[in-house]
């Protein structure tokens, strides 16, 4: 039994330095955006303050449409709002669409679009995901928009992806955000687009996203690693429950 306790616990000592790392990536990512723009809230370095609307044209959204049963195989699938609450694009996070059903291209998501959760709770609503990559068939839903930009463009999606992640927008979003619901709030597009940001230059935000893909490299290499290492864990777990260690 000591034997087998000792194998697991290594096992789960390796899987919380993946977690750690992961985590550690995350604050470097949000000390990186303070030590270049400064703390949003009060604008140390004198950024222009713009509101939404001057760099987003508008936010698209999807249809209602009721899925299919989870283990149906179909065409296309829609995502659900928990592809985006962890602020990272989960396509696995989706339902079956009905074949009957043909979306519009522009409801199909593509990689290196920002998407924008316009429903969840209180501390998730207005979560945001960039899309690295994902399947050709994943749809947008209702309650899932992209942002989509005004030209000419004044914005790197990676920066305002960060931005949105920050204390000050993520109140901002949440004090705009209604409903009677506790558990489900909502927010307008009209509210969204007149929250007003800091707009630091155009090249000043693309060195930040140089930064921030180089830091998502190693982010995806130990999301890998870590699901490699809970395989394992389950792995080992049953091969213990049944006296195979």
């Amino acid at each position: 039994q000591k034997r087998i306790a000792a194998i697991l616990d290594k096992a789960e000592e390796l899987r919380e330095l993946r977690r750690q790392a992961l985590r550690e990536l995350d604050a470097l990512a949000q000390s990186i955006f303070i030590e270049m723009f400064g703390d949003p809230t009060t604008n140390p370095k004198r950024w222009d303050i713009r509101k939404v609307s001057d760099y987003v044209s508008c936010f698209q959204g999807g249809k209602s449409v009721d899925p299919e049963d989870e283990n149906t195989v179909t065409r296309n699938r829609i995502v659900k709002v928990s592809a985006v609450t962890s602020m990272i694009f989960r396509p696995e996070e989706s339902k079956p669409l009905p074949d009957e059903y043909d979306p519009p291209l522009e409801y199909f998501v593509k990689p290196g679009d920002l998407l924008f959760s316009r429903a969840n709770t209180s501390d998730l609503v207005g979560a945001v995901a960039f899309v690295e990559s994902t399947p050709p068939n994943i749809v947008l839903a209702d309650k899932i928009w992209r942002f989509v930009w005004k030209e000419p463009v004044l914005i790197h999606p990676l920066f305002i992806w960060t931005l949105f992640q920050t204390p000050t927008l993520r109140y901002e979003i949440s004090r705009r955000a209604t409903g009677t619901s506790g558990s489900m709030k909502n927010i307008s597009q009209a509210k969204t687009l007149g929250i007003q940001t800091i707009l630091p230059p155009l090249p000043l935000q693309q060195e930040f996203a140089h930064r921030i893909e180089a830091i998502e490299q190693l982010k995806t290499t130990h999301r890998g690693s870590l699901a490699q290492l809970d395989a394992l864990f389950a792995s080992l777990q049953h091969r213990a429950f049944r006296g195979e260690l």
